[in-house]
C-alpha cells in the first residue's frame, strides 16, 4: 500500500534535486498549495492525474513517486 507521506518525501527530494521549487510546481500542475501538507500529514494520496502531472513536471516517473522503484530516471519507450 502507499503511503502520502513517502510519497510527499519523495516529490521534496526530487524537486530539490532539480532546484524546482514546491510552490512553483503545485502552481504549474494547478494544485492547492496545501496538497503536500497534506500529504505529509498523511493526508489523502493525490489522484493518478495529479501524479502524472507532478512526474511529468519533475520529469520522473509516476511509479518513482509511489515508491515502486528508486530509479528516478523516466524511461520512455
Amino acid at each position: 500500500m502507499y503511503q502520502s507521506e513517502n510519497i510527499a518525501k519523495r516529490v521534496k527530494l526530487i524537486a530539490k534535486a532539480n532546484n524546482v521549487a514546491i510552490k512553483d510546481l503545485l502552481n504549474k500542475c494547478g494544485l492547492n498549495k496545501n496538497a503536500l501538507s497534506s500529504m505529509q500529514c498523511g493526508g489523502s494520496i493525490p489522484r493518478a492525474d495529479n501524479l502524472a502531472k507532478i512526474a511529468d513536471y519533475l520529469g520522473c516517473s509516476v511509479d518513482y513517486l509511489l515508491g515502486r522503484t528508486d530509479d528516478t530516471e523516466l524511461h520512455q519507450k
